[in-house]
Protein backbone atom coordinates (compact mmCIF):
# COMPACT_ATOMS: atom_id res chain seq x y z
CA UNK A 1 0.00 0.00 0.00
CA UNK A 2 1.28 3.56 -0.81
CA UNK A 3 2.97 5.16 2.27
CA UNK A 4 1.97 8.49 3.54
CA UNK A 5 2.03 11.58 1.34
CA UNK A 6 1.58 14.55 3.82
CA UNK A 7 1.24 18.16 2.95
CA UNK A 8 0.73 21.58 4.90
CA UNK A 9 -0.95 23.92 2.91
CA UNK A 10 -1.78 27.53 3.96
CA UNK A 11 -3.74 30.44 2.89
CA UNK A 12 -2.98 34.15 3.24
CA UNK A 13 -5.00 37.09 3.51
CA UNK A 14 -4.23 40.34 4.52
CA UNK A 15 -5.53 44.19 3.61
CA UNK A 16 -3.76 46.07 0.70
CA UNK A 17 -2.36 49.69 0.02
CA UNK A 18 -1.31 50.85 -3.09
CA UNK A 19 2.00 50.40 -3.01
CA UNK A 20 3.93 47.45 -4.09
CA UNK A 21 6.94 47.68 -1.95
CA UNK A 22 4.65 47.86 0.83
CA UNK A 23 2.54 44.47 -0.08
CA UNK A 24 5.57 42.71 -1.48
CA UNK A 25 7.04 43.15 2.18
CA UNK A 26 3.58 41.91 4.06
CA UNK A 27 3.65 38.78 1.64
CA UNK A 28 7.10 37.87 2.63
CA UNK A 29 5.52 38.12 6.46
CA UNK A 30 3.18 36.12 6.34
CA UNK A 31 4.38 33.33 4.04
CA UNK A 32 7.51 33.52 6.72
CA UNK A 33 4.78 32.91 9.49
CA UNK A 34 3.17 30.29 7.46
CA UNK A 35 6.13 28.30 7.13
CA UNK A 36 6.58 28.95 10.85
CA UNK A 37 3.65 26.81 11.63
CA UNK A 38 4.99 24.22 9.24
CA UNK A 39 3.34 25.47 5.75
CA UNK A 40 4.67 23.50 2.28
CA UNK A 41 2.12 25.04 0.01
CA UNK A 42 1.56 28.64 0.36
CA UNK A 43 -0.88 30.89 -1.33
CA UNK A 44 -1.27 34.46 -1.78
CA UNK A 45 -4.11 36.16 -2.72
CA UNK A 46 -4.50 37.67 -6.53
CA UNK A 47 -2.78 40.34 -7.90
CA UNK A 48 -1.51 41.26 -4.31
CA UNK A 49 1.22 44.16 -5.20
CA UNK A 50 -1.33 46.58 -4.91
CA UNK A 51 -5.19 47.89 -4.93
CA UNK A 52 -7.30 45.92 -7.29
CA UNK A 53 -7.61 48.31 -10.14
CA UNK A 54 -9.88 47.22 -11.87
CA UNK A 55 -12.68 48.68 -10.58
CA UNK A 56 -12.06 50.98 -12.82
CA UNK A 57 -11.19 51.77 -16.76
CA UNK A 58 -8.01 53.53 -17.14
CA UNK A 59 -5.47 53.57 -19.42
CA UNK A 60 -2.93 54.76 -16.96
CA UNK A 61 -3.46 51.22 -14.73
CA UNK A 62 -1.87 49.24 -17.88
CA UNK A 63 1.79 50.33 -16.07
CA UNK A 64 1.11 47.99 -13.41
CA UNK A 65 1.52 45.52 -15.62
CA UNK A 66 5.38 43.93 -16.42
CA UNK A 67 6.62 41.22 -18.22
CA UNK A 68 6.64 37.83 -17.09
CA UNK A 69 10.72 36.65 -17.44
CA UNK A 70 12.58 39.45 -14.23
CA UNK A 71 9.55 40.52 -12.43
CA UNK A 72 10.74 42.07 -9.47
CA UNK A 73 8.07 40.05 -7.50
CA UNK A 74 7.97 36.71 -8.89
CA UNK A 75 12.35 36.86 -8.36
CA UNK A 76 11.39 37.87 -5.08
CA UNK A 77 9.54 35.06 -4.36
CA UNK A 78 11.66 32.96 -6.05
CA UNK A 79 14.51 33.71 -3.13
CA UNK A 80 11.86 33.16 -0.85
CA UNK A 81 10.67 29.82 -1.57
CA UNK A 82 14.34 28.84 -2.24
CA UNK A 83 15.36 29.83 1.18
CA UNK A 84 12.27 28.76 3.36
CA UNK A 85 11.83 25.41 1.32
CA UNK A 86 8.12 25.88 0.17
CA UNK A 87 6.15 26.43 -2.28
CA UNK A 88 4.69 29.58 -3.80
CA UNK A 89 2.22 30.83 -6.54
CA UNK A 90 2.71 34.08 -7.55
CA UNK A 91 -0.10 36.01 -8.95
CA UNK A 92 0.79 39.08 -11.18
CA UNK A 93 -0.23 41.84 -13.65
CA UNK A 94 1.53 40.38 -16.99
CA UNK A 95 2.64 42.47 -20.35
CA UNK A 96 3.37 39.93 -22.84
CA UNK A 97 4.34 42.15 -26.04
CA UNK A 98 0.28 43.83 -27.08
CA UNK A 99 -0.92 41.18 -24.62
CA UNK A 100 -2.54 41.82 -21.05
CA UNK A 101 -3.30 38.63 -18.38
CA UNK A 102 -3.71 38.16 -15.10
CA UNK A 103 -1.40 35.93 -14.62
CA UNK A 104 0.32 33.20 -12.20
CA UNK A 105 3.95 32.25 -11.96
CA UNK A 106 4.40 28.47 -9.96
CA UNK A 107 7.17 28.56 -7.59
CA UNK A 108 8.91 25.42 -6.37
CA UNK A 109 10.60 24.89 -3.40
CA UNK A 110 14.19 25.03 -4.70
CA UNK A 111 12.91 28.38 -5.80
CA UNK A 112 12.56 27.02 -9.60
CA UNK A 113 9.72 28.18 -11.90
CA UNK A 114 7.32 25.39 -12.65
CA UNK A 115 5.57 27.60 -15.25
CA UNK A 116 2.61 29.96 -15.73
CA UNK A 117 -1.19 29.83 -15.72
CA UNK A 118 -2.92 32.50 -17.23
CA UNK A 119 -6.41 33.12 -15.84
CA UNK A 120 -9.11 32.22 -18.23
CA UNK A 121 -12.68 33.52 -17.41
CA UNK A 122 -12.15 37.15 -17.43
CA UNK A 123 -15.61 38.90 -15.57
CA UNK A 124 -16.83 42.09 -16.73
CA UNK A 125 -19.45 43.79 -14.00
CA UNK A 126 -19.49 46.71 -11.57
CA UNK A 127 -16.27 46.86 -9.74
CA UNK A 128 -14.82 44.33 -11.56
CA UNK A 129 -14.30 45.75 -15.63
CA UNK A 130 -11.15 42.88 -16.15
CA UNK A 131 -12.07 42.57 -19.64
CA UNK A 132 -10.45 46.25 -20.15
CA UNK A 133 -7.35 44.57 -18.95
CA UNK A 134 -6.80 41.47 -19.07
CA UNK A 135 -6.87 38.92 -22.50
CA UNK A 136 -8.13 35.69 -22.14
CA UNK A 137 -5.85 33.18 -20.74
CA UNK A 138 -4.64 30.77 -23.40
CA UNK A 139 -2.17 28.25 -21.36
CA UNK A 140 -5.52 26.20 -20.22
CA UNK A 141 -5.39 24.61 -17.16
CA UNK A 142 -2.16 22.91 -15.84
CA UNK A 143 -1.35 20.02 -13.25
CA UNK A 144 1.97 21.83 -12.75
CA UNK A 145 0.10 24.61 -10.94
CA UNK A 146 -3.43 22.95 -9.88
CA UNK A 147 -4.42 26.65 -9.97
CA UNK A 148 -7.15 28.65 -11.24
CA UNK A 149 -7.68 32.58 -10.51
CA UNK A 150 -10.84 34.38 -8.95
CA UNK A 151 -13.81 34.57 -11.14
CA UNK A 152 -12.26 30.54 -12.71
CA UNK A 153 -13.42 29.59 -9.18
CA UNK A 154 -17.14 29.33 -10.72
CA UNK A 155 -16.69 27.21 -12.91
CA UNK A 156 -16.94 23.32 -12.07
CA UNK A 157 -15.57 22.93 -15.62
CA UNK A 158 -12.03 24.47 -14.50
CA UNK A 159 -11.81 21.87 -11.08
CA UNK A 160 -12.80 19.02 -12.72
CA UNK A 161 -10.27 19.59 -15.80
CA UNK A 162 -7.29 20.07 -13.61
CA UNK A 163 -8.14 17.33 -11.29
CA UNK A 164 -8.69 14.88 -14.55
CA UNK A 165 -5.13 15.91 -15.22
CA UNK A 166 -3.87 14.73 -12.27
CA UNK A 167 -4.41 17.55 -9.83
CA UNK A 168 -4.36 16.33 -5.92
CA UNK A 169 -4.92 20.03 -4.42
CA UNK A 170 -7.15 23.04 -6.06
CA UNK A 171 -5.81 26.45 -5.09
CA UNK A 172 -7.77 29.75 -5.68
CA UNK A 173 -6.33 33.12 -5.34
CA UNK A 174 -9.23 36.19 -5.09
CA UNK A 175 -10.33 39.41 -5.07
CA UNK A 176 -13.56 39.44 -4.54
CA UNK A 177 -16.24 41.28 -2.10
CA UNK A 178 -19.39 43.98 -2.00
CA UNK A 179 -20.55 44.63 -5.33
CA UNK A 180 -20.95 48.96 -5.98
CA UNK A 181 -23.84 48.43 -7.74
CA UNK A 182 -26.02 47.07 -5.27
CA UNK A 183 -24.88 47.24 -1.48
CA UNK A 184 -27.54 44.35 0.08
CA UNK A 185 -25.47 41.99 -1.97
CA UNK A 186 -23.28 39.86 0.02
CA UNK A 187 -21.60 36.76 -2.13
CA UNK A 188 -19.26 35.44 0.59
CA UNK A 189 -21.40 32.45 1.23
CA UNK A 190 -22.32 31.52 -2.27
CA UNK A 191 -18.88 32.09 -2.92
CA UNK A 192 -17.66 29.39 0.06
CA UNK A 193 -20.26 27.12 -0.93
CA UNK A 194 -18.86 26.83 -4.63
CA UNK A 195 -15.86 25.95 -4.34
CA UNK A 196 -16.63 23.45 -1.24
CA UNK A 197 -18.31 21.72 -3.90
CA UNK A 198 -15.51 21.52 -5.97
CA UNK A 199 -13.39 19.74 -3.38
CA UNK A 200 -16.33 17.40 -2.57
CA UNK A 201 -17.71 16.53 -6.52
CA UNK A 202 -13.29 16.06 -7.01
CA UNK A 203 -12.52 14.43 -3.47
CA UNK A 204 -9.27 17.32 -3.29
CA UNK A 205 -8.41 19.34 -0.83
CA UNK A 206 -8.90 23.43 -2.11
CA UNK A 207 -7.01 26.25 -1.04
CA UNK A 208 -8.73 30.32 -1.62
CA UNK A 209 -7.12 33.14 -0.39
CA UNK A 210 -8.87 36.82 -0.89
CA UNK A 211 -7.94 40.40 0.19
CA UNK A 212 -9.65 41.74 2.67
CA UNK A 213 -10.74 45.84 3.48
CA UNK A 214 -12.05 48.90 1.51
CA UNK A 215 -10.89 50.18 -1.58
CA UNK A 216 -11.33 53.05 -3.01
CA UNK A 217 -10.37 53.40 -6.63
CA UNK A 218 -11.16 56.73 -8.64
CA UNK A 219 -12.74 55.90 -12.03
CA UNK A 220 -13.80 57.78 -14.70
CA UNK A 221 -17.23 58.46 -13.39
CA UNK A 222 -15.83 59.67 -9.64
CA UNK A 223 -14.82 57.31 -6.74
CA UNK A 224 -15.54 53.43 -6.31
CA UNK A 225 -15.16 51.68 -3.61
CA UNK A 226 -15.14 48.19 -2.75
CA UNK A 227 -14.84 46.10 0.88
CA UNK A 228 -13.20 42.92 0.18
CA UNK A 229 -14.60 40.49 2.56
CA UNK A 230 -11.71 37.92 3.07
CA UNK A 231 -12.81 34.74 4.42
CA UNK A 232 -10.04 32.89 3.03
CA UNK A 233 -10.67 28.98 3.62
CA UNK A 234 -9.14 25.07 3.47
CA UNK A 235 -11.71 22.71 2.10
CA UNK A 236 -10.63 19.27 2.61
CA UNK A 237 -11.59 16.27 0.20
CA UNK A 238 -15.40 15.93 1.23
CA UNK A 239 -15.73 20.01 0.78
CA UNK A 240 -15.64 20.27 4.48
CA UNK A 241 -14.57 23.68 6.19
CA UNK A 242 -10.98 22.91 7.59
CA UNK A 243 -9.68 26.39 8.59
CA UNK A 244 -11.58 30.25 7.81
CA UNK A 245 -11.10 33.53 8.03
CA UNK A 246 -13.11 36.37 9.34
CA UNK A 247 -13.75 39.65 6.80
CA UNK A 248 -11.51 41.99 9.31
CA UNK A 249 -8.41 40.34 10.59
CA UNK A 250 -4.95 39.61 8.76
CA UNK A 251 -4.85 35.36 8.46
CA UNK A 252 -2.57 32.79 8.05
CA UNK A 253 -4.59 29.72 7.99
CA UNK A 254 -2.75 26.05 7.57
CA UNK A 255 -4.17 22.65 7.45
CA UNK A 256 -2.40 18.82 7.10
CA UNK A 257 -3.65 16.90 4.37
CA UNK A 258 -2.19 12.63 3.64
CA UNK A 259 -2.34 13.14 0.01
CA UNK A 260 -1.58 9.17 -0.35
CA UNK A 261 -4.94 8.72 1.80
CA UNK A 262 -7.11 10.70 0.10
CA UNK A 263 -6.10 9.33 -3.40
CA UNK A 264 -7.00 5.85 -1.75
CA UNK A 265 -10.56 7.51 -1.31
CA UNK A 266 -10.55 9.06 -4.29
CA UNK A 267 -10.15 6.17 -6.42
CA UNK A 268 -12.67 4.12 -4.07
CA UNK A 269 -15.47 6.57 -4.26
CA UNK A 270 -15.73 5.34 -7.88
CA UNK A 271 -16.59 9.42 -9.15
CA UNK A 272 -13.84 8.95 -12.20
CA UNK A 273 -14.48 5.29 -12.67
CA UNK A 274 -18.06 6.10 -13.59
CA UNK A 275 -17.58 8.77 -15.60
CA UNK A 276 -19.58 8.99 -19.33
CA UNK A 277 -17.18 11.89 -21.37
CA UNK A 278 -18.84 9.92 -24.73
CA UNK A 279 -22.12 12.10 -22.75
CA UNK A 280 -20.89 15.67 -21.85
CA UNK A 281 -20.14 16.99 -25.46
CA UNK A 282 -23.01 19.59 -24.78
CA UNK A 283 -20.27 20.76 -22.29
CA UNK A 284 -18.46 21.83 -25.86
CA UNK A 285 -21.01 24.30 -26.85
CA UNK A 286 -22.41 27.67 -25.37
CA UNK A 287 -26.19 27.04 -25.81
CA UNK A 288 -26.15 23.47 -25.49
CA UNK A 289 -27.82 22.37 -28.44
CA UNK A 290 -24.73 22.53 -31.22
CA UNK A 291 -21.91 20.61 -30.34
CA UNK A 292 -18.56 21.57 -31.72
CA UNK A 293 -16.98 19.32 -34.42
Amino acid sequence: MEGGRKVVVSALQFSCTDDVPTNVSTAERLVRAAHGKGANIILIQELFEGYYFCQAQREDFFQRAKPYKGHPTVMRMQKLAKELGVVIPVSFFEEANNAHYNSIAIIDADGSDLGLYRKSHIPDGPGYQEKFYFNPGDTGFKVCTSNSICWDQWFPEAARAMVLQGAEILLYPTAIGSEPQDEGLDSREHWKRVMQGHAGANLVPLVASNRMGKEVIQTEHGKSEITFYGNSFIAGPAGEMVASANDKEEAVLVAEFDLANIKRKRHSWGIFRDRRPDLYKVLLTLDGSNPRT
